[in-house]
């Protein structure tokens, strides 16, 4: 495979293909959205909806969303925040042959301050190598008050059979269950699978989780996101979504780096980040 950061057009929306150590990635710019991941050798690890929709009137279903300065209805703002729904700018790009990084930049306008009056400037850092895509995520507070928000990398990945997929890392850790009247509850298996509607957000998980989907096994990180959501929305609710296939919750697991619990707060003139990594093993 060749190395090397191209611009395309992705279903008519302008997009970065990134080539390097046998791994590809493509980026959308309306979003900041990686929209595809293959690592060296394999197969995609992201879910893309095949009814997303492409012109602008709705977020892309799949890939990994970036949520700000919202995580879901959690405040008054459009759910999961605005920052899905406008261009990003290119603001940097390296590339050699062991590694390719895009840098996508964000900042305050009059749109976004009619509906979140705060000064910011915020960054996602995308790289492939080999077996593995990091994205890192900068938020950067040019105000003079505290900047406070709460947000995601909402990332759906793509498995074999929803059912048979399994998440191991959690055990032990409480989450708040928003699929059955928020309570809060404990986990206690040795690994979380699907056989229901889940929307879990677990608090201040810090260590590494595995999902294991049949012969493919992904490593997935965070630092700095205090929390780690998992959602798949199963039959009745994914039916009800006019840009998803009925069934394609049985493809899909989103395992999301996540602060969405407490907010983040970033004094005035400061900065705040959060990484996360997937590892193809």
């Amino acid at each position: 495979m060749a190395h090397g950061i191209e611009s395309i057009d992705f279903n008519g929306l302008p997009a970065l293909r990134l080539q390097a150590g046998g791994a590809s990635a493509i980026v959308s710019l309306f979003g900041g959205q990686v929209l595809s991941w293959t690592p060296r050798g394999g197969k995609e690890w992201l879910y893309l909806s095949e009814t997303a929709k492409f012109d602008r009137s709705t977020p892309i279903r799949g890939g990994v969303p970036v949520c700000f300065p919202q995580f879901a209805d959690l405040g008054k703002l459009p759910k999961h925040g605005f920052v899905r729904t406008v261009d990003w700018m290119l603001a940097d790009r390296r590339v050699d042959k062991d590694f390719a990084l895009i840098q996508l930049r964000l900042e305050d306008s009059a749109e976004t301050r009619a509906l979140w009056n705060h000064p910011f400037g915020i960054e996602l850092t995308i790289s492939i190598e080999d077996n593995r895509l990091d994205l890192e995520f900068e938020v950067d507070n040019r105000g003079t008050d505290v900047l406070s928000f709460t947000g995601a990398l909402h990332t759906y990945l793509r498995v074999r059979e929803a059912e048979e997929a399994r998440l191991e890392g959690l055990y032990g850790f409480t989450y708040r269950d928003s699929a059955n009247g928020n309570a809060i509850k404990r986990e206690t298996g040795d690994a979380l699978m699907v056989d229901a509607e889940v929307d879990r957000v677990y608090r201040q998980v810090n260590r590494p989780l595995l999902l294991r989907d049949g012969s493919r096994t992904l490593g997935i990180n965070t630092e700095g996101f205090p929390d780690v959501v998992v959602w798949n929305p199963w039959e009745t609710r994914c039916a009800a979504l006019a840009d998803m296939p009925d069934n394609g919750f049985r493809r899909m697991l989103c395992v999301e780096a996540a602060a969405a619990d407490t907010p983040i707060t970033v004094a005035a003139g400061e900065q705040w980040w959060g990484r996360q990594t997937l590892i193809a093993l």
